[in-house]
């Protein structure tokens, strides 16, 4: 029996997966080609979702089972504020790094939206997804 099934109460209810949504995560940095993109800080804005094993955190309450997200916040916005980027790729495959250096962590969606980028849309944006599991 796995910890998690241990976790959990008998009954038809079986916790699959724990998700934390990370949103609207507002920061300004440097990315793009052309010339004043590499001259002045832009607004992007991050979603992150990571999934984890939440059971042993939900069976304890206890903090030091469950997987810090203010950490990777402040991660996240050091790496995204302190860096150029010339591509959008470049800067959610670097998020998609850092969420996954973190153990816990099974599996991380990052999705970076740039907005203004187009004259005529709110936004453009790029999502990228990455997994320990095969």
């Amino acid at each position: 029996m796995s910890v998690a099934e241990e976790m959990l109460e008998p009954g038809p209810a079986r916790v699959e997966s724990s998700r934390i949504r990370i949103k609207n995560l507002r920061l300004r940095t440097f990315v793009g080609l052309n010339e004043e993109e590499q001259q002045k800080r832009q607004d992007v804005v991050i979603n992150i979702t990571i999934d984890y094993e939440a059971l042993r955190a939900a069976a304890s309450d206890s903090p030091d089972d469950a997987l810090n997200y203010r950490t990777i916040t402040k991660q996240v916005i050091e790496l995204v504020e302190d860096n150029r980027f010339l591509l959008l790729e470049k800067l959610v495959h670097d998020v998609i790094k850092l969420v996954l250096g973190h153990q816990a962590v099974d599996s991380v969606q990052v999705e970076v939206d740039k907005p203004h980028a187009l004259r005529f849309a709110d936004s453009v944006s790029l999502t990228m997804a990455a997994s320990r599991r095969e």
